[in-house]
């Protein structure tokens, strides 16, 4: 008897997490096109939308996170990070189904982001291949813990850089440069870059080699 109860109600949770789902689609793929338009906009190499909507990395994650991020909020478990794996495995982008992400989110290149369950993203971010934004350290019962940075609207974060923390808030139309590694807020308007360390070698002449490894 428990388990025809059970049965009757894992059919009732998966039937209405369905239909409230199917209900919201013409709304998510509004947003979605709104979306691929932003992509557009922004890449001088994009020739038109339909060209980012079946061509682009950065659209694809984005697309899936939305799916993946409604399941998410319904409490629907596994699914969602089934959805967010497929993406990560098809286009090297990580983003958590947890993650709450903000209109005009635009991502360049993408490949190597990684973005963490409890990040907070708001509208008009863009950011490019290889950022993070993650925790400063991984324990278990940090589960319910606000583990990952928060951005604030209008930030544009540049390839390589590193920010961390749940604490740590990017205030909004700031500029984070390249490489660069937070785990501290900064203040709206900020323009954070790395330090660069230029030496001219005078002593080199046109014949001598430079050996780089790869």
């Amino acid at each position: 008897m428990k388990e025809n109860i059970e049965a009757l109600t894992n059919r009732k949770y998966a039937a209405d997490t369905i239909e409230a789902f199917l209900s919201g689609l013409p709304v998510l793929r509004d947003k979605l096109y709104r979306e691929a338009e932003v992509f557009a906009h922004n890449d001088p190499a994009a020739n038109s939308v339909e060209e980012v909507i079946i061509a682009y990395p950065g659209f694809f994650a984005l697309a899936v996170h939305r799916i993946a991020h409604e399941f998410y909020k319904m409490g629907t478990p596994v699914i969602p990070r089934l959805f967010s794996e497929h993406a990560h495995s098809k286009v090297g982008i990580d983003i958590n189904p947890g993650a709450q992400i903000g209109n005009s989110f635009y991502i360049d290149h993408g490949t190597g982001i990684v973005i963490g369950e409890t990040t907070i993203i708001g509208n008009n971010v863009k950011i490019y291949q290889g950022v993070t934004l993650g925790a400063l350290f991984v324990a278990k019962g940090m589960s319910n813990q606000k583990r990952h940075p928060t951005i604030e609207d209008n930030v544009v974060i540049y390839a390589g850089a590193t920010i961390l923390g749940g604490k740590t808030v990017i205030g909004h139309d700031s500029v984070i440069g390249g490489n660069a590694w937070l785990t501290k807020s900064v203040v709206p308007y900020s323009q954070v870059m790395q330090n660069v360390s230029i030496t001219i070698r005078s002593t080199l002449s046109e014949n001598d080699p430079i050996d780089f490894y790869i």
